[in-house]
């Protein structure tokens, strides 16, 4: 797999469109029991998204409550993932979970005895032209995560990129839709390169953390600290600044170059979700900002973060151009 993150899925599967008119629905699920689960996804998402939470709700009802429950899910997913557990008992948690999305997936209603947001996760599937490959594919991503130390080449952290954030790219493209005349292979390539972009800058922030994890994890390619003469452990412990900083600032060009790549991204999809679009965007990209202008910071005990009055601030420019028909 190249840097672009090109997918195992079929790019013809499914047909993106116009969603303005989509509202989620599932049958053998009554009214009140889905706007609850609904209900639901908005508060996890709004409790645990963060830097996501501030763009994604820009997106319109109904598509609002179908991200949202995406998110929920994947939120699910990573849960099961990195909950302090024996391995054996992770992996096992994380095969009956796909057990229960192929189920979902397949048309299944969710049983009562499931989590308050399946059902709202299965109305979004069942009513947006989501390719189900992706789910399984991000699951695939999870599962090869739980025992790994690192990543021997960017072809190999490319691919894991793809399978936890260039599947969630794919997800929101298919629920906010194209604009009229866009080109739907160009908007997917598009959606993998921010994909990229995000889960690179993601791993630049948590470095710290993710290695002082047990076991420790180092998602910056093998092949990057060797040509650097460094380890993971060098890298945590700040040891050398000069080949240090080379390196961060090596990696940090690559997750730009991603985000260069997909300026056009925003144009391509529907006025009214690109704001969503943008404003995460610009709140990613400015913690990339942050670690370029001290990369140092990664090695830090604290994860290098946006002010919260600077997320409102880029939310709120958002909103205010979209209603002027900025977008």
């Amino acid at each position: 797999m190249g840097s672009a993150g090109v997918a195992t899925s079929n790019p013809l599967r499914p047909r993106v469109g116009p969603t303005t008119s989509v509202v989620p629905a599932l049958p053998g699920i009554e009214d009140a029991r889905l706007r609850h689960s609904f209900e639901t996804c908005a508060r996890i998402t709004r409790e645990r998204a963060r830097n996501f939470y501030h763009g994604l709700r820009l997106t319109p009802d109904p598509r609002r409550g179908a991200i949202y429950s995406i998110y929920t899910w994947m939120r699910a997913a990573d849960d099961l993932a990195d909950e302090h557990k024996p391995l054996d008992e992770r992996r096992r948690n994380l095969a009956e979970f796909r057990g229960l999305t192929e189920r979902c997936l397949g048309g299944e209603a969710p049983g009562a005895d499931m989590d308050a947001w399946w059902p709202a996760f299965a109305a979004t599937c069942a009513s947006y032209p989501i390719d189900p490959i992706i789910f399984s594919e991000m699951l695939d991503g999870l599962e090869s995560d739980l025992d790994h130390d690192t990543y021997p080449d960017d072809d190999a952290l490319s691919l894991y990129c793809y399978r936890v954030a260039g599947t969630a790219g794919l997800a929101c493209l298919w629920i906010w839709g194209l604009r009229e005349g866009a080109d739907a292979a160009k908007a997917r390539e598009l959606a993998l390169r921010r994909g990229q972009a995000f889960q690179r800058t993601n791993i630049l922030r948590d470095f710290a953390q993710d290695f002082d994890e047990t076991p420790s994890r180092v998602y910056i390619p093998a092949s990057a600290l060797g040509a650097n003469r460094l380890t993971g452990e060098d890298l945590r412990l700040w040891r050398d600044d000069g080949r240090c900083t080379r390196l961060v600032l090596d990696q940090c060009r690559i997750a730009r170059e991603h985000y260069d790549a997909s300026a056009d991204l925003e144009s391509m999809i529907d006025p009214a979700c690109a704001p969503t679009l943008w404003a995460m965007t610009r709140i990613y990209a400015g913690i990339l900002t942050l670690i370029e202008r001290e990369p140092s910071r990664i090695a830090g005990e604290r994860r290098v973060r946006l002010a919260g009055a600077k997320k409102v601030s880029i939310a709120l420019g958002a909103a205010l151009w979209a209603k002027v028909g900025r977008w």
